[in-house]
């Protein structure tokens, strides 16, 4: 079994064992501890040699010896899952020398799960984009971009859905300056990439996995050509 097939089934089981979740009692915390333990186990037999990272275990830092880690959010979007709510997802992801380069995106209420290895073509834009936001508590910055640059912003749960809708070709843009974490954005990160989307931190420059610092601030994920318009923007308001 390749990489890429382990994460989608590892992310499609995962998310299976969710819905169970969510159908009798949608508790975010047993969604995340129970998913955690499938998704870690099954790597751990799969790829015993590779590392691992994932927001809901210990960071043990021997990852930072290893050239292959499996960076892994078991349920992104615990919000969103206690509300019953669709737009949360599974995220299972495999850096290589600081690469985002195998993603899977489960999306189980909706019956998806996105792959690096078989992303979805992309869809024809819409004018003006449709850029994605936090449904909670969109950024000033994010609010900012959309005025200078003529997006309508669309409010939506997870990082996962966000980033799926956009190569699902439901949006555009999607621009975060709120802060998120390695396990919030590889796998996204990776399937975007497959699927010809633009990737990258507000500056411009490539997002770096498995660094000491699990933080990462922020994040674009976009149709090409709005990358630089966005990246523009994002210098004129200051962010």
């Amino acid at each position: 079994m390749t990489d890429a097939e382990l994460a989608r089934d590892i992310a499609t089981q995962a998310g299976a064992l969710l819905l169970r979740i969510q159908d009798e009692c949608a508790s975010g915390d047993r969604g995340d501890r129970e998913a955690n333990a499938l998704i870690l186990d099954w790597l751990e037999t799969a790829r015993p040699d590779d590392a691992i990272l994932s927001e809901e275990s210990a960071d043990d830092l021997a990852r930072l010896e290893r050239s292959r880690v499996w960076i892994v959010d078991p349920l992104d979007g615990t919000r969103e899952f206690a509300e019953r709510r669709d737009d949360w997802a599974v995220h299972v992801a495999l850096a290589v020398d600081g690469r985002a380069e195998v993603g899977a995106v489960a999306l189980p209420r909706l019956g998806l799960t996105l792959s690096s290895a078989a992303p979805p073509a992309l869809r024809d834009p819409q004018t003006p984009p449709r850029m994605l936001v936090s449904r909670t508590r969109p950024s000033a910055v994010c609010t900012d971009v959309a005025a200078r640059i003529g997006a309508v912003p669309v409010g939506m749960g997870s990082a996962g859905a966000k980033a799926m809708a956009v190569v699902r070709g439901e949006a555009e843009i999607y621009l975060h300056t709120g802060g998120q974490h390695q396990w919030d954005n590889c796998a996204p990160v990776a399937v975007a990439l497959a699927a010809g989307l633009h990737a990258s931190r507000v500056d411009g420059s490539p997002i770096v996995y498995n660094s000491r610092e699990t933080s990462i601030p922020d994040l674009l994920i976009c149709r090409k050509k709005w990358a630089e318009v966005v990246l523009d923007a994002v210098k004129g308001c200051g962010g």
